[in-house]
């Protein structure tokens, strides 16, 4: 008994010593990147694989796709994320833009030294039209930060994240399930439901490796539409080889693909983004996306 209570009171330390080093990581880094927080005038918060990341809902924009209102969760989410590379830093991003913004911004990117890596559609029938203009940039992290501030100004992007809601707990179809199809687990984020699947190889872009959380891992989100139906969306990031498998099995499954393009410059190896887009059974759709997922080299699922 004593010995069940010695073991039990370690733990207990041990368990509490690892949250207590866990939080000094995090504040610890939080600390680091208050200056670049500070430039770009919002809060942001760390990812696996040391990354800083900045998420901008355009919350402010009211979209409908083929009739569908969609969240700002869903396709509408801005994001930019910050690596370091020695004493410098690389940022990368994808801004949610109307197509009255997208000269402005480009024009004061280009002025301020970030760069522009694609532009682009990732929605057809999607109304208003949405452009998404994808950035990157190596330097002084607070300078990079300052000149994005700069771009957004020119923009209707909310300065601030709303303020988190309570997830929704029952969004209307069997989120077990959906796991279960699709092999991997997902997460409620503000009444969607997202699935993030890396790829199986590193990535690499400006001498450097670019995690998951940079943007090079499959995302699939989900947007109950009632009846245990939800809108799709995302986007597969797949190798060459991997596009038309994974075109014929998303049309297979009646998923429509909304564009096919690349999104970096540099990467290694070369990858491209295939955008998607369905209303239908949640099940049935994960079903059909699993059949997609099994045309690529991605990283088994974690449950």
């Amino acid at each position: 008994m004593r010995l069940h209570r010695c073991l039990s009171s370690i733990l207990v330390i041990v368990t509490l010593a690892a949250g207590l080093s866990g939080y000094a990581q995090q504040n610890t880094a939080g600390t680091e990147w208050k200056p670049v927080a500070d430039a770009l005038g919002r809060k942001g918060s760390m990812q696996p694989g040391e990354v800083y990341k900045f998420s901008m809902p355009r919350s402010d924009l009211k979209v409908t796709v083929a009739g569908t209102p969609i969240k700002a969760g869903l396709a509408l989410g801005s994001w930019v994320a910050f690596k370091r590379m020695g004493t410098d830093a690389m940022v990368m991003g994808d801004l949610v833009l109307t197509e009255a913004e997208v000269q402005p911004v480009m024009a004061k990117l280009q002025e301020e030294g970030v760069e522009q890596t694609a532009v682009h559609n990732h929605l057809l029938s999607e109304s208003p039209r949405v452009m998404y203009m994808h950035v990157a940039g190596h330097g002084d992290p607070v300078k990079l930060a300052t000149a994005l501030k700069h771009a957004l100004a020119l923009t209707k992007t909310p300065s601030a994240a709303p303020a988190s809601q309570i997830p929704q707990q029952n969004l209307g179809f069997d989120t077990l399930q959906v796991d279960q199809a699709l092999g991997h687990k997902g997460k409620n984020n503000n009444g969607i439901y997202q699935v993030s699947v890396p790829r199986a190889e590193k990535i690499n872009d400006m001498g450097t490796e670019v995690p998951p959380s940079m943007g090079t891992a499959t995302a699939i989100n989900f947007q109950p539409t009632g009846d245990g139906k939800a809108a799709i969306t995302g986007d597969f990031v797949l190798m060459g080889k991997e596009v038309n498998p994974v075109i014929k099995a998303l049309h297979e499954h009646g998923i429509t693909v909304t564009a096919v393009h690349s999104h970096m410059l540099t990467e290694e190896p070369r990858l491209f983004f295939m955008h998607f887009w369905a209303n239908d059974d949640a099940i049935k759709l994960a079903k059909g996306l699993k059949a997609a997922l099994d045309q690529t080299n991605s990283a088994p699922g974690q449950h």
